[in-house]
């Protein structure tokens, strides 16, 4: 019997599978076809180095005498091989078939009826119902991720948001056992339901396998071949976060521009998948836009990626759907906020994750990439996330005022106001002043004389608990207060799973907020900052000195100043651009002197 596979078979292992079954067979295998996979395996596309693997077994296969293997037809053109996907290589294998008088065989439905109409013998292998797991034997019930590099042992990631942990666990993983597991993922990602390849690239392929998002990197993108699968084992709904009732309320009926902000790791896809069912669950229609696609919602939800690889045009789909919500997950490039922005400014209500240490980094992101004024259009709501929880939010509104700081009222402008949800005490205060747009801490020097007795009690507490006098505190409201200690004590304070700051906030019978004490470095001053003509004019005060410029204590710059103390720097040039970024985005700029 003469049989020749297409590709679709060779990837996953069906066609070896299929000939242990065989005998007395040749096998005639389309020179296009290895062309096709020669052309993803150099490219280090984990589908063609999975079906590389296939065609030694074939190889193998014929060596030991169970078939007969030959090759046929011509190389194809660069054209076609670049157009596999339009099938000009499906095209070349049936008329391989053809010309034989070979049954072809395929796992593709659409290749099969094809074959169906031109009259050529096929035969459909179904997806195989069951294959070996590899990847999952590294998981146990506590293990969120794991990491595999060649020549290493394997690195789990145990714990839930804010209580992670990192382990090495069994024996070190050769480069072999490395590729084995590897086209085992690929394999079962073409076969297995609720799962695909979301990407591939040269060096890069980012899967999803069931509930794991898995990424397999190679040389040359990366130093060696690694393997990361990352699976949730967490999955809450809102009521578990303990909400106010107000801010679920504000939720469910107000807020339409909502921001899910924080580090990597703190919790924020678990919150915003439980936000989006309880939406869902209120008879809102909610999708989402995902690149890759791995939040895990119910079956009511659909989710998207990038239609031809642009987000753009899946927003303009999601326009189409008429949906209520739209969850965009991970924003990062300009054109996601962009897109963020369309939709929301279009009525949809949306849902943006966004990667920020701090709640006003988050709403920042936008500043400079959309109009400053419709900046409160589109978020209304920032949720700050922390150790699985949400530790802040944030509103914005637009309002004429004179700036916080000012007196005179020809300075009145629009400005965004920022508050703290449960108080409603401004926290900063964002406008346009002269070209840039700035981002402005409002003073908070209102306290009163009770409230400063408080924080300091709480300071007097603090110093004697952790033996340091560098501790700093405010207070929020009447039982809230956010103390500011060195980075190195902070564990200190907070105890194992938050046991020891229960027990302070008990004696102190007020809920604390724990942020890292930033120490100022000695011997700074600020810099005068004035932009005209596309120059930078910083102001250090001092002439002829060298002089080195920090940006948020990150040295970017050391220069001498001129004749009346000033520094010129082009925007133009490579400093200047970056410097003129972190002057919009409201960063400290500071001096320092060099002797």
């Amino acid at each position: 019997m003469d049989y020749v596979p297409d590709t679709s078979v060779i990837v996953d292992g069906r066609f070896t599978s299929f000939l242990s079954r065989k005998r007395d067979v040749r096998v005639i295998l389309p020179e296009a076809m290895i062309a096709e996979v020669e052309h993803q395996a150099n490219e280090g596309r984990a589908i063609g180095l999975a079906a590389l693997e296939e065609l030694k077994a074939l190889r193998k296969m014929a060596d030991e005498g169970k078939i007969y293997l030959e090759i046929q037809g011509g190389r194809p053109t660069r054209s076609e091989i670049r157009n596999a996907r339009l099938g000009d290589i499906d095209n070349i294998i049936r008329e391989v078939a053809l010309e034989n008088d070979a049954t072809l065989v395929t796992g593709d439905a659409i290749q099969r009826d094809i074959a169906f109409v031109k009259g050529i013998k096929v035969e459909y292998i179904e997806h195989p119902s069951k294959s070996f797991r590899k990847i999952e034997e590294f998981f146990d019930e506590e293990t969120t991720s794991v990491h595999l590099k060649a020549g290493l042992k394997p690195i789990l990631k145990k714990g839930r948001p804010g209580e992670t942990r990192y382990v090495e666990s069994g024996n070190t993983i050769s480069h072999r056992e490395l590729e084995s597991i590897a086209n085992n993922i690929v394999k079962r990602c073409r076969t297995e339901p609720e799962s695909f390849i979301e990407l591939d690239l040269n060096g890069a392929t980012v899967a999803q396998l069931g509930p794991m998002r898995i990424v397999i990197t190679r040389p040359p993108f990366s130093d060696e071949m690694e393997i990361t699968a990352v699976r949730p084992i967490t999955k809450l709904s809102l009521e578990d976060y303990n909400l106010d009732a107000e801010l679920v309320n504000r939720l469910k009926d107000q807020a339409s521009g909502i921001l899910i902000a924080g580090a990597p790791g703190a919790g924020k896809s678990t919150f915003v998948q439980a936000l989006a069912e309880f939406l869902s669950d209120q008879g809102k229609m909610v999708k989402t836009m995902e690149r890759p696609r791995d939040l895990q919602v119910k079956k009511q939800i659909t989710q998207y990626t990038s239609l031809e690889g642009s987000m753009e045009r899946t927003g303009d789909i999601l326009l189409l759907v008429r949906e209520d919500y739209t969850v965009f997950d991970e924003m990062r490039v300009t054109s996601d906020f962009k897109v963020f922005s369309d939709l929301r400014l279009a009525g949809v209500g949306m849902i943006g994750v966004v990667h920020a240490t701090r709640p006003i980094d988050a709403l920042q992101r936008f500043i400079g990439r959309i109009e400053l004024g419709l900046i409160p259009q589109v978020v209304d709501t920032i949720l700050f996330i922390r150790n699985g929880g949400v530790s802040s939010v944030l509103t914005t509104e637009q309002v004429v005022k004179i700036p916080e700081g000012m007196t005179q009222e020809d300075l009145a402008r629009p400005v965004i106001v920022v508050r703290d949800f449960k108080t409603s005490r401004p926290l900063y205060e964002i406008y346009s002043y002269g070209e840039q747009v700035v981002v402005v801490p409002v003073n908070r020097s209102e306290a009163t004389g009770v409230n400063s007795l408080a924080a300091q009690k709480i300071e007097e507490d603090l110093r004697r608990f952790l033996g340091t006098q560098e501790v700093k505190a405010e207070l929020l409201s009447g039982s809230r207060a956010r103390v500011f200690v060195p980075e190195e004590y902070i564990p200190k304070l907070i105890g194992k799973k938050g046991s020891t700051i229960s027990e302070v906030e008990k004696r102190l019978n007020i809920k604390l907020e724990v942020e890292p004490l930033q120490v100022k470095p000695a011997g700074r001053r600020p810099v005068g900052v004035e932009i005209k003509n596309k120059i930078i004019y910083l102001d250090v005060g001092e002439k002829d000195r060298f002089v080195k410029v920090y940006v948020d204590d990150i040295l970017i710059l050391q220069a001498k100043s001129s004749s009346k103390g000033i520094i010129r720097i082009k925007i133009n040039s490579e400093t200047g651009a970056a410097l003129y970024k972190y002057i919009k985005e409201g960063k400290r700029i500071e001096c320092s002197f060099v002797d």
